[in-house]
């Protein structure tokens, strides 16, 4: 294997860790990434069916807008979720 083929090989499979948000509907589950430019949703029955779908959808985003997907500069190192009460 020559080393530039190497290269594209090694590119294909590095990794990044994405943080995901996974809601319960009533009618399923909806799964979002945090730290991605545009829109990228996936949805199932159950909490696994949501997170592979929206892995899928993630690797589809970046195999089709390439790495400028990443918000650069901005990895988040954690997430919370917050409740709050807000009158009308």
């Amino acid at each position: 294997m020559s080393q530039q083929a190497a290269k594209k090989r090694t590119k294909r499979t590095a990794k990044k860790s994405i943080k995901i948000i996974v809601e319960r509907h009533r009618d399923g589950y909806v799964a979002y990434p945090l730290g991605l430019k545009g829109v990228v949703v996936g949805e199932g029955d159950s909490y696994e069916e949501a997170v592979a779908d929206v892995k899928s959808a993630i690797r589809f985003h970046i195999a089709t807008f390439g790495e400028s997907v990443f918000e650069e500069g901005s990895r988040i190192l954690e997430a919370f979720v917050a409740e709050a009460e807000v009158g009308t």
